[in-house]
């Protein structure tokens, strides 16, 4: 033995189990966290009270009011109208994604071409008109008064209603001509004819926002029309691997060589799928169309038409059937190994069968954790003002500059720029609260890792004083507890929060500092200093690997707090001396173990995933009718796939926890 490795603990032979006469331990993190938890929750209410969620869901006029709103005065006012929608063409609409014309809610888009002047000379489209205007305009008698003073647009144009914003009704002809209501040519009200193909340059720089828009909303429909059939999914998942577990228990080693046998012939099956799509496009129009030249789609069944895109999947599929044989193939003598370590672990779920359900707790305290955090971010991403500025076609000094519209009519603004405007341009501030906005964004960034790492912490320690309880007990099962997730979750709580918070927080800080880097990738992406990006790229590899020893680290060292009561830094240090002189079995047996149910995982993925995709692309005839019909497929096969894992990986967390707390018990 090296002495740095440190000392082995010498054979106890009163030692039984996790120790019951324990002080609390880390206690200065222990009211750190508390108080963080603290300041969270004010950060949360102070956001709650300054938030509108309102302004993601609703359209705003250029006075900033929601278009459409339920209990205002516009709420029969859904659709966003634009009075001059060339004026979207402006590279202003990217900077600060706003048009720099006037924006009106209305009922209904305009449905025919016509302009003021002509509105003027029939007393019938000028009632048409009319709902169009800003206010009430019965003070003024001639047309080029109300033009001046913008109450209205100078022309109207068929439109139709897109994301809640009234855009032309383009279309293009043969020969690629591209019209308006079978019109090329318009007179834009001011004396100027304007080209159809200037309203598309328009009306694609005013929907740059809301194109991502488009297919959320899509997204969102399909789980609207699916979503009782994605909780069947899950459900079954659920049912899936439940008997899975319960036949581990009683036939562990049947069970995973059926499982390796299950995992490789799925994994062939994908791959003699992709390979009969791949054929069956042989031929076909438009299948030879690489994924380069079709670019980015919003429609993403557009994909799964051309060739390549499966046969990327089937060598996607093929690499991972190869080497998972050969991981079989040169591992198999530690296999069986692993196997008798699993069988071990499925005697001590059996005489902890509540340990089964514990992950139904972590899954609910880490769903109450995100909540929390999502609704928190909506509601300081909306918490900011409305803020007005100059806009202006002409050059002025006042341009972008902060305005009031209440007063604008009143300043030398209009006197010295006659075509300036006061226009809603976005939500910001510049009060003490908006200033510090950003921080508020971070801390709760930080506070969701730090509780959503403390949660994970929480279950990993309960169920290793639960699974030590079973590996100490001489006489089994008179020596366990009687309720030995009980007594281990109240020991850790009462005596180890603070060593807890200890750990969640030093991987919190890793995991922040991570995303800090991403942040700073995407921000440099159009940098072309390679050094920069070099660098960038050392960092967020340097800090993944060492997210990663963390986590490990972390887990062993909770099954000691667990076991012995001693405070995190003594346990962490005690684990790792014990794993470094056990490192040859670490490296091979347990990990071999973590592959085995990781195919496990990945066989109920598949099995769940394979069903239901036959189920929502309409495959299965004798429920084609049933299934329900959907913008993109994929949504709830997705869905049901990373519901399906985190379900699987629920219940397989219990067996991997058993596992690394036996085979620690047994190192020491």
């Amino acid at each position: 033995m090296t002495k740095n490795k440190g000392e082995a603990r010498k054979f106890d032979p009163t030692f039984k189990g996790p120790i019951h006469n324990r002080g609390c331990t880390d206690v200065f993190c222990c009211i750190l966290f508390i108080l963080a938890i603290l300041g969270y929750f004010a950060v949360g209410i102070l956001a709650w009270s300054q938030g509108d969620p309102r302004k993601v869901i609703y359209p705003t006029d250029s006075r900033g009011q929601f278009c459409g709103q339920a209990g205002t005065p516009l709420e029969k006012k859904p659709l966003l109208f634009y009075f001059n929608i060339l004026k979207c063409a402006s590279p202003l609409t990217l900077l600060e994604f706003q048009c720099p014309t006037t924006q009106l809610c209305v009922e209904s888009c305009p449905t025919k071409h016509m302009t003021l002047l002509k509105a003027y000379l029939n007393k019938g489209e000028q009632e048409y008109y009319k709902q169009f205007y800003t206010f009430a305009v019965a003070k003024y008698v001639s047309a080029p008064e109300i033009l001046r003073d913008g109450l209205c647009p100078s022309m109207l144009m068929s439109s139709k209603p897109f994301t809640r914003r009234c855009l032309p009704a383009l279309s293009t002809m043969k020969g690629g001509v591209v019209v308006v209501g079978n019109e090329t040519i318009f007179d834009n009200g001011e004396g100027e004819k304007v080209n159809a193909t200037d309203f598309l340059d328009a009306s694609k720089k005013s929907n740059v926002v809301v194109e991502a828009r488009q297919v959320a909303m899509r997204i969102f429909e399909d789980y609207t029309v699916s979503w009782y059939w994605i909780l069947i999914g899950l459900v079954i998942a659920m049912v899936v691997s439940l008997i899975f577990i319960i036949l581990l228990r009683y036939l562990a080693g049947i069970m995973i060589w059926v499982m390796i046998v299950m995992v490789i012939l799925v994994i062939g099956y994908g791959i003699f799928h992709c390979a009969m799509e791949y054929r069956s496009l042989k031929g076909e129009p438009g299948s030879d169309v690489t994924i380069r030249d079709l670019g980015l789609q919003t429609d993403f069944s557009v994909y799964l038409q051309i060739r390549q895109t499966w046969l990327a999947f089937m060598i996607i599929l093929s690499i991972v059937e190869v080497v998972v044989i050969l991981l079989l193939i040169f591992l198999r003598k530690r296999v069986l190994i692993a196997i008798a370590l699993i069988k071990e672990a499925s005697r001590a779920v059996g005489h902890v069968m509540s340990s089964l359900f514990y992950p139904l707790l972590t899954f609910a305290l880490l769903a109450l954790v995100i909540a929390y955090w999502a609704i928190t971010a909506v509601f300081l991403s909306t918490s900011n003002e409305q803020v007005y500025k100059v806009f202006n076609t002409t050059e002025c000094d006042y341009s972008r500059n902060t305005c009031n519209p209440e007063t604008f009519n009143t300043t030398n603004i209009t006197a010295q720029c006659p075509d300036a405007e006061c226009l809603f341009a976005f939500y910001g501030g510049e009060t003490y609260y908006h200033k510090y906005l950003i921080l508020f964004q971070f801390y709760n960034v930080f506070l969701f890792f730090w509780c959503a790492n403390f949660v994970t912490a929480l279950g990993q320690v309960t169920l290793a004083g639960a699974f030590a309880s079973y590996y100490w007990a001489f006489k089994k099962p008179d020596d366990i507890p009687a309720n030995p997730i009980c007594s281990s979750l109240g020991r850790a709580l009462r005596y180890h929060t603070g060593s807890l918070a200890f750990g969640s927080l030093i991987l919190s800080l890793v995991q922040v500092i991570r995303v800090l880097l991403e942040y700073l990738d995407q921000k440099l992406k159009a940098a072309q200093n390679r050094f920069a990006k070099f660098l960038l790229s050392c960092l967020k590899c340097c800090f993944w690997c060492l997210e990663k020893f963390i986590k490990f680290l972390n887990r062993n060292a909770y099954i000691m707090v667990a076991i012995y009561g001693k405070s995190f830094c003594t346990s962490a240090r005690d684990a790792f001396f014990l794993l470094m002189r056990n490192i040859i079995r670490v490296a091979v047996l347990d990990k071999v173990t973590d592959f085995l149910l990781f195919l496990g995982k990945l066989l109920i993925v598949g099995i769940v995933g394979i069903c239901s995709f036959f189920f929502f692309s309409g495959r299965i005839k004798a429920v084609e009718q049933t299934a329900p019909s959907l913008n993109y497929y994929w949504v709830p096969i997705l869905t049901v796939v990373v519901g399906s894992y985190l379900i699987a990986h629920g219940f397989f967390s219990v067996y991997a926890m058993c596992v690394d707390t036996l085979f620690l018990c047994f190192c020491k």
